[in-house]
């Protein structure tokens, strides 16, 4: 499953996030895009599985999962590499407002050059 490319948390929750032409915008409505460039974003941080879970607690679960449960064990309750090419990150506006959006691995180096 790819990802969404879409804001999935706060300010503009549910709107799609689009590249074109190495433009980066959130759609506000029909034809009516709000391009993600420095002028607008203050800052942005791409949220890792750090995180969102300490690796440290990971590696104990996997520990626990690889007791209880063998090898397979090991791997499921293990830090996985899943989401491969799917980036969440948050965007803090000049504005104020805050988005949490999760978008492909084409759309995410767009933005990061656009926002450097």
């Amino acid at each position: 499953m790819g990802a969404k490319n879409k804001v999935i948390a706060g300010d503009y929750e549910g709107r799609g996030v689009i590249a074109v032409m190495g433009r980066v915008s959130i759609v506000i409505g029909f034809g009516k895009n709000y391009y993600l460039t420095k002028d607008v974003v203050e800052s942005y941080e791409l949220i890792t599985d750090e995180h969102r879970k300490s690796a440290a607690s990971g590696v104990a679960r996997g520990l626990v999962g690889g007791a209880l449960l063998g090898p397979v064990g090991l791997l499921a309750g293990g830090l996985s590499a899943k989401n491969k090419g799917i980036y969440q990150v948050v965007l803090q506006f000049k504005d104020g407002k805050r988005s949490l959006i999760e978008i492909d691995d084409k759309i995410y180096k767009a933005l990061i050059k656009s926002l450097f």
